[in-house]
């Protein structure tokens, strides 16, 4: 579900390009140190932003260096590390474990659990750390099981599960900030939610999964839904632009201004695009079957006018008509 929150790589450019993926660089190290290698395989775009947002908000210190890594062994990355890039890594560790369990819970898989099983020294460690963010994501799951056993229908209480469990996730001190935070990580997780589940609506369906919409006691329209993930991003920027920001702030506009927004559109077009094709290909055949049945029927108007005038024993003179 997760993997909405990410740039917009076409409005980001230069410096700011650089230092986002200096940030993702930071996370993905603070994973490797907290749980090995494998681990850094987990990160998600989602946990970058935040550790780009409570680092501007706060103003934590920075340890940038440039480091070689298994993505990029022949030439140094730029990297940015601090208190909030480790904060991000430990909620990816949190999330990722839990997500990890549920799969092979739910679908007794191998791979799921083998891999719960190599994080679970790191996770209990992180769990007792932050009990608090621990406990919304564990009853986060617990009422998305509920939900999904009786087909909860709601859209919006579906939506606003994974917005409280945000919400938890971006609280990182009870301070003045807290508020606006958690309004922020409430609004961003329905966002995300939202997205998933109008995205998969086909793909739930067959496979027979749970999915609020397939559920839902009414039809939703692309015009409706396109109009609710904007009243969502709109929450979600109003929250954030209530906080001090100024550092890395262009980096942070243009997640949520724009680059929410990239998966979306991205399905959206290609369905356009599948459209096109298919009404183009049947246009196509509409062509040829009209050429085929006209042709046709000049064949039999001329069979007809054939007969008839061989009834009545009259040839056609070219040359005398």
């Amino acid at each position: 579900m997760f993997g909405y929150v990410t740039i917009d790589r076409d409005e980001l450019k230069g410096k700011d390009l650089t230092r986002y993926r200096a940030y993702y660089c930071g996370v993905c190290h603070d994973l490797r140190h907290a749980c090995g290698q494998l681990s850094r395989m987990t990160l998600t775009y989602d946990m970058t932003f935040l550790a780009v947002l409570l680092t501007a908000l706060y103003k934590e210190d920075q340890k940038t260096e440039d480091a070689r890594c298994l993505l990029h062994p022949a030439r140094k990355q730029p990297v940015i590390r601090n208190a909030c890039t480790s904060y991000a890594a430990d909620m990816n560790i949190l999330l990722t474990w839990h997500n990890l369990q549920d799969d092979w819970e739910d679908e007794h898989s191998l791979t799921a659990r083998t891999a719960a099983r190599a994080l679970r020294s790191a996770y209990l460690k992180t769990a007792a750390k932050y009990p608090e963010q621990t406990k919304a994501i564990r009853r986060y799951l617990k009422k998305l099981h509920e939900a999904e056993r009786r087909k909860e229908g709601d859209v919006e209480y579906a939506a606003g599960l994974t917005g409280e469990m945000l919400s938890a996730i971006f609280s990182w001190r009870e301070d003045i900030w807290q508020k606006d935070l958690r309004r922020l990580g409430f609004y961003l997780g329905k966002f995300i939610y939202l997205c998933d589940a109008w995205d998969d609506r086909e793909k739930d369906e067959k496979n027979g999964c749970y999915n609020p919409f397939l559920s839902a006691p009414r039809t939703y329209s692309e015009e409706e839904i396109a109009q609710i993930l904007t009243m969502m991003a709109a929450e979600a920027t109003r929250a954030f632009e209530r906080l001090p920001v100024i550092e890395d702030a262009d980096i942070l506009r243009n997640i949520l201004y724009s680059g929410i927004w990239v998966k979306y559109r991205t399905k959206r077009n290609a369905d356009s695009s599948t459209e096109k094709n298919t009404e183009s290909i049947a246009g196509k055949s509409t062509e040829g079957s009209t050429a085929e049945t006209a042709e046709s029927s000049i064949e039999e108007t001329a069979e007809r006018t054939t007969e008839k005038n061989t009834g009545n024993n009259t040839e056609s003179d070219p040359e005398h008509d």
